[in-house]
């Protein structure tokens, strides 16, 4: 039987690995300049955690997550996301009795149970960032300045910062209801979904995706005219912050994010070269999530790159060469191979890449798989090179050649 990975699902391979490695690398090495440290959080999590934290009217936890029982019969659910893990990690090891910022950062797979298309897997992957205990609009901009770098430092800067401010406790339930207002009158006209989250969360239909409820939402009420006082100081401190940086955004009152956590910032990064599934990064402000899982007052803000969409974008730009070996080492009978199997470890344990034949070949054919994995040098071993102690040399980008005694064969790697 032939095998092939589920529906929504990719492997991953080289040469494509190398731009993942790169967006990782050059993420870990941004926010080291900004003290963020990494954490490893579970795949898995009590389904709880979601459903309080993301929302229940929200499509994440009504139709997308991949939720089991365990042999306990405990209700578990493979993370859709990452920061409510992150918050859950925070709370559970008390790190909020340590100074004020605490900054982390993640990354590894996620899955949700939607539509495959164009930058939309069901496992998907993330590099996530969370900085708990600053309310600060500073922190804010910091975050989004951290976020730009990064998305410069792997070479893409075609990308646009859309912004906004979502209210929190205070101002929100006035925009809710003018929202309920707004949308009594056409309610009827609206699918099932948004007809049952008016009753619950209205706010859960500016986020709906069906055609017509985006048409009806038209001429909404636009929650910065709602804002509070200190919310509305707040955004326009944070306005003044990225002007103070140049970092060029646009003001989107329509934005909203998708999950039930976020107060007050909210902001996306988008591409026009995805398709529908335009955003490559987004995040926000959370201020009461970690009072929400039992443990003190904390501000936090967070952010998460889609891999697969950054990878796309980069793909089109990748002008690096993917990883070839150092050595290819070529040997023609029993006696070179065992000399050229023990010399490969010697250059191996000096930090070299190398490869050799494995079993009988002619010279022919091993030095035509040299050039073709894409080795530098290729060396050759044969009976007249054991009895000699010598090693025949050919640098296969050069068209150069030589030979060289096995005790000084590391001086031409360097």
């Amino acid at each position: 039987m032939k095998y092939s990975a589920l529906k929504g699902i990719q492997d991953i391979l080289p040469p494509d690995i190398y731009i993942w490695q790169k967006i990782e690398s050059i993420a870990k090495e941004i926010f080291h300049k900004y003290g963020f440290k990494e954490i490893r959080l579970p795949i898995i999590e009590s389904t709880d955690i979601f459903i309080r934290s993301i929302g229940e009217t929200t499509d994440i936890v009504e139709k997308e997550m991949y939720t089991f029982a365990d042999k306990a019969g405990r209700s578990i659910t493979m993370r859709p996301e990452g920061t409510a893990p992150a918050v859950r990690c925070y709370v559970e090891h008390h790190l909020y009795t340590l100074p004020s910022p605490q900054k982390f950062f993640y990354s590894g797979p996620m899955f949700r149970y939607e539509r495959p298309q164009k930058g939309r897997f069901r496992q998907f992957y993330q590099v996530g960032v969370e900085a708990f205990g600053v309310s600060h609009p500073s922190m804010d901009a910091e975050i989004i300045a951290m976020l730009k770098n990064l998305l410069e430092g792997i070479g893409l800067k075609e990308l646009h910062f859309e912004l906004n401010s979502i209210g929190c406790d205070k101002c929100r339930p006035a925009y809710r209801n003018a929202l309920l207002i707004f949308f009594r009158d056409k309610l009827s006209d609206f699918c099932p979904d948004c007809q049952r989250r008016y009753k619950i969360n209205p706010l859960r239909i500016l986020d709906c995706k069906v055609e017509r409820c985006i048409e009806l939402r038209q001429r909404t009420p636009l929650v910065t005219d709602y804002l509070c006082s200190e919310c509305r100081e707040h955004f326009e401190e944070l306005i003044f912050r990225l002007q103070t940086l140049k970092i060029p955004y646009t003001l989107n009152p329509n934005l909203v994010r998708g999950l039930d956590y976020y107060t007050r910032t909210a902001f996306e990064v988008t591409s026009e070269h995805l398709g529908a599934q335009k955003a490559v990064a987004a995040g926000g402000r959370y201020d009461k999530l970690v009072e929400e899982f039992g443990g003190p007052q904390t501000p936090a803000i967070g952010f998460a790159i889609g891999m697969e969409r950054i990878a796309t974008l980069l793909k089109e730009k990748w002008t690096g060469e993917c990883p070839a070996p150092k050595v290819f080492i070529a040997t023609l009978g029993k006696e070179a191979e065992v000399e050229g199997f023990r010399i490969a470890e010697d250059i191996r344990a000096a930090g070299f890449w190398v490869e050799l034949n494995h079993g009988g070949a002619s010279l022919k054919s091993q030095l035509r798989k040299a050039d073709r994995i894409g080795a530098e040098l290729a060396f050759i071993i044969g009976e007249n090179e054991l009895k000699d102690k010598k090693v025949q040399w050919k640098n296969l980008k050069k068209s150069e050649q030589g030979e060289v005694e096995i005790k000084d064969i590391l001086s031409i790697l360097t």
